[in-house]
């Protein structure tokens, strides 16, 4: 099959690589492009673990074929925080306990940052929708909510109000 130019910005940057058209998207970001922060978890989008943000919406990387995200703004782990730093997110995770195994956390916190980009005082149901998607064997989802509910409050400027 002949590959096509996948354009793209992927996190903040521009993407230009031939590939072929019956990839998916999680193996342009994990192989092509050397992202190891995206998981495959099941490759068959019950889990989560390859969550990425396309356009500002959580997805199912292994679900999505590259043609399909050719020209969209994706945001992967790695594009979430500043250089050198933490997303306070990220920083609300670590704090409240909510990383354990890890393997999950990515797809979390992206599913995460799509909820608190649009709203900073979700309520623990529209936290659960928002995470309901990705799956964790690890945590019990008690400390992700508690995560997502200090990260909204850091990101609303309250602090470490929960």
């Amino acid at each position: 099959m002949k590959p096509f130019r996948f354009t793209a910005t992927i996190n903040g940057r521009p993407v230009d690589l031939p590939v072929n058209p019956h990839r998916r998207l999680l193996d342009v970001i994990r192989d092509d492009l050397g992202l190891t922060g995206t998981k495959e978890g099941c490759g068959e989008g019950e889990c989560g673990a390859c969550t990425v943000l396309l356009n500002g919406r959580p997805v199912n990387a292994c679900l999505v074929l590259a043609p399909e995200a050719a020209g969209c703004e994706i945001t992967t782990i790695e594009g979430v925080a500043p250089e050198g730093g933490l997303h306070p997110i990220q920083e609300a995770f670590l704090e409240a306990g909510a990383v354990q195994c890890g393997y999950c956390t990515p797809g979390m916190i992206l599913a995460a940052k799509a909820l608190l980009d649009k709203d900073l005082s979700p309520t623990d149901q529209a936290i659960k929708t928002a995470v309901s998607g990705n799956l964790c064997r690890c945590t019990g989802y008690i400390k992700i909510i508690e995560a997502v509910r200090l990260a909204a409050a850091k990101l609303s400027g309250e602090g470490d109000a929960v």
